[in-house]
C-alpha cells in the first residue's frame, strides 16, 4: 500500500503542501531580503568617468572663475589625473549608488557633490 493510498493520506497531503509551501516562501523572502538591502544598483564605470569629468569641471571653475578655455582643460586634466590614484575613485564602481550618481551629477558645486558622495 503506498503512502497516498494510506487512510488518511489525503487528509495529510493538502497540509503537507500547504506548509512547504509556507516554508518555501519563507526561505525566498529571508534569502532576498539581504540583497535588497546590499544590492541596490552601482555605478557603471562609464557612470564613473562620468563622476569625474564632473567633479573635475566643478573644482576647476570654483577655483579658476576667469581662467582661458585652455587653462581650465589642462586643469581638469590635471584633477582627473589626481582624482584616479584617489582610493575612492578606484572603489567608485563597487561603492557608490546610482542615488548617489544621480545626486553628485546634479549638485551645483563640488561641496554639494561631495556630500553626496558620503
Amino acid at each position: 500500500m503506498s503512502a497516498l493510498s494510506a487512510p488518511g493520506a489525503e487528509r495529510r497531503a493538502p497540509h503537507a503542501l500547504a506548509r512547504w509551501t509556507t516554508l518555501l516562501r519563507l526561505a525566498l523572502v529571508l534569502g532576498a531580503t539581504p540583497c535588497v538591502l546590499a544590492c541596490k544598483p552601482k555605478a557603471s564605470a562609464a557612470q564613473c568617468d562620468g563622476l569625474l569629468e564632473r567633479y573635475a569641471g566643478l573644482v576647476v571653475t570654483a577655483k579658476y572663475p576667469d581662467a582661458s578655455a585652455e587653462q581650465i582643460q589642462a586643469e581638469r586634466e590635471r584633477e582627473k589625473g589626481e582624482a584616479r590614484s584617489d582610493d575612492a575613485f578606484k572603489n567608485c564602481s563597487s561603492q557608490v549608488s546610482q542615488a548617489e550618481f544621480e545626486c553628485a551629477m546634479h549638485a551645483p558645486n563640488a561641496d554639494a557633490f561631495e556630500k553626496c558622495l558620503e
